[in-house]
């Protein structure tokens, strides 16, 4: 990082341990494979496959969610440039680097009320989405913060004032 620059790092809010999501998942298996052993000696065996099919989807969709929590993504503002990386398992997956003179912030309202809005840095006719993970509320806030420090397209405002040290801010 420069002399002067900030970094605001961003990762998806994971409430749940993978410990606990297990044990999520066995109790709910055992209540609903139960419930389905249950009918199916009573003659409604065809509840037994689907309710099968419905607990390896949960479990499909649990395991999904809890990858989430390996995401992370930083975004360094300096005197000349706006660097942006996404990591996944501590990977790499983007690095994407705008002057910071000719940049701006743009938050999109989604196209349906059910889908959240997107957060972008553009440039020069590139665009990189920011914050996919984050609450509205979340995303509002940090188009704000990055939007002083980016500043308008053609605008550069002071990262700090002097005699400060640089910014580290986190979001998570």
């Amino acid at each position: 990082m420069h002399a002067h620059s900030a970094r605001i790092e961003l990762a998806p809010h994971c409430s749940l341990a993978p410990s606990q999501a297990r044990l999520l998942f066995a109790c709910i298996c055992a209540g609903c494979l139960g419930v389905a052993a249950f009918l199916s000696l009573q003659g409604y065996w065809p509840i037994l496959p689907f309710a099968g099919l419905e607990m390896a989807v949960l479990g499909l969709a649990l395991r999904l969610s809890m990858q989430r929590r390996h995401q992370l993504q930083t975004i360094d503002v300096s005197d000349d440039e706006i660097r942006i990386r996404s990591l996944r398992k501590g990977r790499c997956v983007a690095d994407v680097v705008f002057p910071r003179h000719w940049s701006r912030v743009k938050l999109r309202r989604a196209f349906t009320p059910s889908h959240p809005s997107r957060l972008t840095v553009e440039s020069q006719g590139r665009v990189c989405e920011v914050g996919q993970f984050l609450t509205e509320e979340e995303r509002r806030g940090l188009a704000a913060q990055l939007g002083s420090l980016i500043g308008r397209i053609g605008e550069s405002p002071p990262l700090i004032e002097e005699g400060q040290d640089a910014t580290r801010l986190k979001v998570t």
